[in-house]
């Protein structure tokens, strides 16, 4: 019986263990922190926190293009990537709402006015498969500066089987 209790509290303290773990990596997603508020606004762009979060499995990234970016009057050139704790590209999420039409991968998208944008990611890899639980970085690229995002994701709940094995389920 002692085993079976360790079994079953295995996969949260593995899930606490990454998320501990995931402090380390990049060096980046750590310098968010309260001293780096006035660099975030100064490159003209934030990337807040998604939602729902931890993700089960997909998710909201809203981001920020800020008005002073677009003194000039060009437009700017937006990447976002999901990566993981190597810096191995997993996924591009995709704009929502944008000018283009729906579902374009944010990857080299073109922004040409400032204000809130959300990007979706559905919590599948480039290969369609859904990506395995654990901390990934969601990396917001905006010119040639970046800005990263720290992303837990959770396996998605088990779906009860359609065959009960007991007759109808109100007998």
């Amino acid at each position: 019986m002692n085993s079976e209790v360790l079994m079953l509290r295995a996969p949260p303290v593995l899930l606490l263990l990454l998320v501990c773990f995931a402090w380390l990596f990049p060096p980046d997603a750590r310098a968010q922190g309260g001293t780096t508020a006035q660099a975030a606004q100064s490159k003209g762009f934030r990337l807040e926190q998604n939602y729902p979060s931890p993700a089960n499995p997909d998710t909201y990234i809203p981001f920020i293009l800020e008005g002073d970016l677009f003194t000039d009057g060009a437009p700017r050139v937006v990447s976002m990537r999901v990566v993981n704790m190597l810096g191995q590209i997993v996924a591009v999420p995709r704009a929502v709402g944008h000018p283009r039409g729906a579902n374009v991968p944010v990857l080299n998208l073109r922004y040409t006015e400032p204000g809130r944008k959300v990007a979706y990611w559905d919590g599948r890899d480039l290969n369609g498969s859904r990506v395995a639980t654990g901390v990934y970085f969601c990396m917001l690229q905006v010119g040639d500066r970046t800005e990263y995002l720290k992303v837990i994701v959770t396996a998605p709940p088990r779906r009860r089987s359609r065959f009960w094995p007991f007759g109808r389920r109100g007998d």
